[in-house]
C-alpha cells in the first residue's frame, strides 16, 4: 500500500480548508494608536516583512489551525515557537502556503526569512492565550525591543501602531526577536529541582547544593518587560576584576537558561527558590587571583540573548554615580571568611564595565545592584539585600551562604 508523504497531506488540508472556510479577519482594532511611519524605528521596520507575511498566511483557517496546534503543543515557557524552523520543517511545507497565501515564489519567501534575524512566535498575553481559538480575529504584531511601538497587521494586511503600555483587547500573536533558547527543550530530562523547593515563583536551583552563595527569595516590584516580550527574564550577575585591570567582568550568571545549580526563573514580581549565584569553589579561587576585591551583584532583566548581558555605559555609569557618595563605595559583596559564613558588603572600586563586544548594543534593563541592608539603611523582612539604581530601591533579595 503508498504511503501518501505526510508534506502533500498537510498541503491539501490546508488548501482544503482555505478553499471552504474564509473567515472574514478584523481590518482595524479600536485600540490602535495613534502614530506615524516615522516613530517606527529601522530594527523593527526590518521585522514588518516576516510579520505581515505570516498574517496574511494566517488568512488561511487551515494555517491557522496549524499554528494554533504549534503553539498549543510547543514545551517551552508561553507556548513559543521558532518562526525560521517552523517554515523550514516538512520540506518547507509552510514556507509554500505563506509564499502562495502573499502571491509570491516560494524561493523569495525563503529568501525574506532567512534574511531577517531569528524570531519567535507566541501569544505574550495570557489572556489572549486563554481567549483565542485559532479564529481570524488575531492581529500579528513585532517589535525589535522593548519599549518601542508595536507594529501590528490584521489578517487583511494591514498596517496598525498598538500601545506599548498596554495590549489590545484583540488577541496578539508576536513576531519578536528570539530569546528562548530552542536547541534544548525544558522538560523532566535533567531537571533536579523538585516542588515545593521549586518556589512558587517559577523555580530554580538543583536539589545538589554545592557549597556557595544562595538566593532564596526576590522581591521585584517594578514593570521591566512590555506586554509584547512576555514574562520577564530577570538574571541576577555576579561580576568582578576582569585580569589586574581597573574594569569589571561578568563571571557568573543564574538566570532561567543559566543551568542547574543556577536556573532562576522569575515570571513574577516575587519569588521563592534555592538558585546557586556563586559556588564556594568560584569564591576561593576568585580571592586567590584578586585579593582583597569586592563582587558586584547585578540584576538585570534580559531582553534578547540569555546570560549575556548588554547595558550601555552611560547607563551603567549614572547608577554608579548615584553610589559613591550615599553608600562610601561598599556596593560590592564578599565572603567574610569566618567559621560562621556570611556574605558582606565590601568596597567594590572597580566600576568600569570591560569593553567587550556585548556590552555594544543596549538590550537589558538594568534593574539594579545589590547593597547590604545595613549599608542601604533600610530593612525588609526576611531581605537583607537591596537592589538600587543610584539612590532609588527597585527589589529585595534574601542571600544566604550555604
Amino acid at each position: 500500500m503508498s504511503r501518501v508523504p505526510q508534506t502533500a497531506v498537510l498541503l491539501t488540508v490546508l488548501c482544503s480548508a482555505a478553499c471552504n472556510d474564509r473567515e472574514s479577519p478584523p481590518t482595524a482594532p479600536p485600540e490602535a494608536t495613534v502614530s506615524t511611519a516615522a516613530d517606527i524605528p529601522s530594527d523593527t521596520r526590518q521585522l514588518e516583512g516576516l510579520a505581515r507575511r505570516l498574517a496574511l498566511a494566517l488568512r488561511n483557517p487551515g494555517f491557522r489551525a496549524e499554528v494554533k496546534a504549534r503553539l498549543d503543543a510547543s514545551p517551552y515557557p508561553e507556548g513559543k515557537i521558532h518562526l525560521q524552523r517552523f517554515l523550514s520543517e516538512k520540506s518547507r511545507a509552510a514556507t509554500r502556503i505563506v509564499a502562495r497565501e502573499n502571491g509570491e515564489s516560494e524561493e523569495h519567501t525563503d529568501s525574506v526569512a532567512r534574511a531577517t534575524r531569528q524570531l519567535e512566535v507566541y501569544l505574550p498575553v495570557p489572556d489572549h492565550r486563554r481567549r483565542w481559538n485559532g479564529d481570524a480575529h488575531l492581529l500579528v504584531a513585532t517589535q525589535a525591543r522593548d519599549g518601542e511601538i508595536p507594529v501590528a497587521f490584521d489578517l487583511n494586511g494591514g498596517r496598525h501602531f498598538l500601545d506599548p503600555g498596554k495590549p489590545p483587547v484583540t488577541p496578539v500573536l508576536a513576531v519578536v526577536p528570539v530569546e528562548t533558547d530552542f536547541d534544548h527543550p525544558p522538560g523532566p530530562a535533567g531537571a533536579t529541582c523538585v516542588p515545593p523547593s521549586c518556589g512558587s515563583g517559577g523555580g530554580g536551583g538543583s536539589v545538589l547544593t554545592p557549597p556557595g552563595l544562595y538566593m532564596t527569595q526576590a522581591w521585584i516590584p517594578g514593570d521591566f518587560e512590555g506586554w509584547l516580550k512576555g514574562d520577564p527574564e530577570y538574571e541576577v550577575h555576579v561580576m568582578g576584576q576582569l585580569g589586574t585591570s581597573d574594569s569589571l567582568t561578568d563571571y557568573q550568571c543564574a538566570g532561567e537558561h543559566a543551568g542547574d545549580p543556577y536556573t532562576y526563573d522569575q515570571n513574577g514580581t516575587v519569588w521563592n527558590g534555592n538558585v546557586l549565584l556563586f559556588s564556594q569553589t568560584q569564591i576561593n579561587s576568585y580571592k586567590a587571583g584578586h585579593p582583597g576585591a569586592a563582587l558586584r551583584l547585578v540584576a538585570l532583566e534580559d531582553d534578547d540573548t540569555a546570560c549575556q548581558i548588554k547595558i550601555d555605559q552611560s547607563r551603567w555609569n549614572t547608577m554608579i554615580a548615584g553610589f559613591t557618595t550615599t553608600y562610601q563605595d561598599f556596593t560590592g559583596a564578599i565572603d567574610s571568611g569566618t567559621v560562621v559564613k556570611k556574605i558582606k558588603a565590601a568596597r567594590s572600586l572597580y566600576n568600569l564595565l570591560a569593553a567587550i563586544a556585548s556590552w555594544i548594543k543596549s538590550n537589558d534593563d538594568l534593574v539594579g545592584n545589590a547593597i547590604e541592608d545595613k549599608v542601604a539603611l533600610q530593612t525588609l523582612a526576611p531581605y537583607n539585600w537591596v537592589l538600587k539604581d543610584g539612590s532609588t530601591t527597585k527589589g529585595w533579595l534574601l542571600l544566604q551562604m550555604k
